[in-house]
């Protein structure tokens, strides 16, 4: 809480400094007026400062988003590699002090920081976000929330207690989409659902059979401008290879959580908040294709069952499928008719998911990230006509975060959301590990029938010098 108070008083220095010499000609406009210059600068006071952890990859896009419209500006930068970093971003923000380590950048940098952006490798969230939390700073945290469910249920009980504003980067969460979403459960579209059939064809290296591996990668050199180590952080230091760094990552359990953590969260998002599906009962492994412990499987399935959760929330199925044979079959009911009448079968992309309602009336369609729901048969949309059109107007993911940050609005995905889907994504990870399934005691939050399924819940040991993360909040 200290920190916070240090935040606070910065801003309130800035603000009555300025106000003290507004007098003085040589001043900035923006710093002299308090108010935004002709170039968009807006005074201390009314600005966010960040932190970025991941000035590369993923960060090339989330920073400028982070900073669109003037309202936060970056004043450090922290990566393992800045040969990787994106150039454009470094340029358009001259002033920012670079760092490898992010503890670093906040012992020098913390009183000058008001929120962190953590856009880094999955293995990597947890420490670096709750470092910032712990330090009253504000935490934009990129999807999946954690690399493992006891990471999530800790960054969970931390927004509680350092009571900072959270985002995590599902996007489509905050968008047209999610609010439509939310106006067809208030009309009633979305009673009874009692199953969902979430999928994803093949897009990343590990699900093309050309490509697969089944041990871990032979050693290469370290390229001199990585800090490898820090680049592992909590996580088991392998030796060196290109599979890891930059990108490839994703593919392996010891860093990643393959295609389910990386879409996961931007497929299912929508019916786990608004149909409050919480934590599965059970988990089933149904087919794993090339099954090892090394990388995830080239195709998946996987199904959770859900209890009856109130009115109108009857117990439920979600089937998550990824790789092959991925995409649902539908039944012909749910056909559209084309201009000579012939049945046509809905396109329904190459990810998304179907919600299956009791009296199968319409299924409800929805692709990933902030796309619209669509009805079938297509008939089925005029009983929901005004629902199905999308508020537009309203800030999106990034922006809100900023704006929550100030005081204006709250974010949509904050870890009390993010947090309980990352977790439910996880265990659909230790499956796929493991290739077994298991039952789940959603009060105790505990797996009851799998002990070697309930010690993964706990996470990989961290690393020596790494323990004190685990500690608690």
């Amino acid at each position: 809480m200290m920190k916070q108070t240090k935040k606070i008083s910065r801003r309130v220095f800035v603000s009555k400094s300025a106000s003290a010499i507004t007098g003085i000609t040589i001043l900035p406009s923006y710093l002299a007026l308090g108010k935004a210059d002709a170039l968009g600068n807006l005074p201390p006071s009314q600005r966010i400062n960040l932190g970025c952890l991941g000035a590369g990859g993923r960060g090339k896009k989330v920073i400028p988003q982070l900073c669109s419209d003037g309202a936060a500006k970056p004043v450090a930068f922290c990566d393992v590699d800045f040969n990787r970093a994106g150039k454009e971003v470094m340029d358009a923000f001259p002033g920012a002090r670079k760092f490898a380590d992010f503890r670093v950048m906040l012992d020098q940098m913390g009183d000058d920081i008001d929120a962190v952006s953590v856009v880094t490798p999955d293995h990597v969230h947890f420490v670096q976000t709750i470092e910032a939390m712990r330090r009253g700073k504000h935490v934009y945290v990129e999807k999946p929330l954690t690399h493992s469910f006891r990471e999530a249920s800790l960054l969970i009980q931390a927004e509680k207690r350092y009571g900072v504003i959270t985002q995590m980067g599902n996007q489509g969460h905050t968008s047209p989409g999610a609010r439509q979403f939310k106006q067809l459960q208030l009309a009633g579209a979305l009673e009874d659902i009692v199953k969902i059939e979430a999928y994803k064809e093949p897009s990343l290296w590990f699900m093309d059979a050309t490509q697969r591996i089944n041990e871990f990668p032979k050693a290469e050199s370290i390229p001199s401008s990585l800090n490898y180590d820090l680049w592992c952080g909590p996580a088991k230091m392998m030796p060196y290879s290109r599979r890891y760094h930059p990108f490839d990552w994703r593919a392996f359990y010891i860093y990643g959580n393959g295609m389910l953590g990386d879409w996961g969260a931007h497929i299912i998002d929508f019916a786990h908040n608004y149909l409050k599906l919480g934590l599965p009962t059970k988990v089933e492994a149904l087919r794993m294709d090339d099954h090892n412990k090394v990388i995830f499987p080239l195709s998946s399935q996987i199904r959770m069952q859900f209890p009856k959760r109130g009115a109108g929330l009857p117990a439920c199925e979600m089937l998550w499928r990824d790789g092959a044979d991925a995409i649902p079959s539908l039944d012909q009911k749910y056909y559209n008719s084309d201009a000579s009448g012939e049945l046509v079968p809905p396109r329904l992309g190459r990810a998304g998911s179907i919600l299956h309602r009791k009296d199968e009336q319409f299924v409800i369609h929805r692709g990933s990230h902030g796309s619209a729901s669509r009805l079938y048969p297509r008939a089925s949309m005029m009983d929901y006509r005004r629902a199905l059109k999308a508020p537009s107007g309203e800030l999106d993911h990034m922006q809100s975060f900023i704006q929550a940050c100030m005081g204006k609005g709250k974010t949509s995905s904050p870890f009390s959301v993010g947090g309980p889907l990352t977790q439910l994504l996880m265990l659909g990870v230790i499956a796929q590990y493991l290739n077994e399934g298991f039952n789940f005691d959603r009060d105790t939050e505990r797996i009851t029938n799998n002990p070697v399924a309930d010690a993964l819940l706990e996470g990989p040991k961290p690393r020596k010098g790494w323990e004190h993360y685990y500690t608690g909040v």
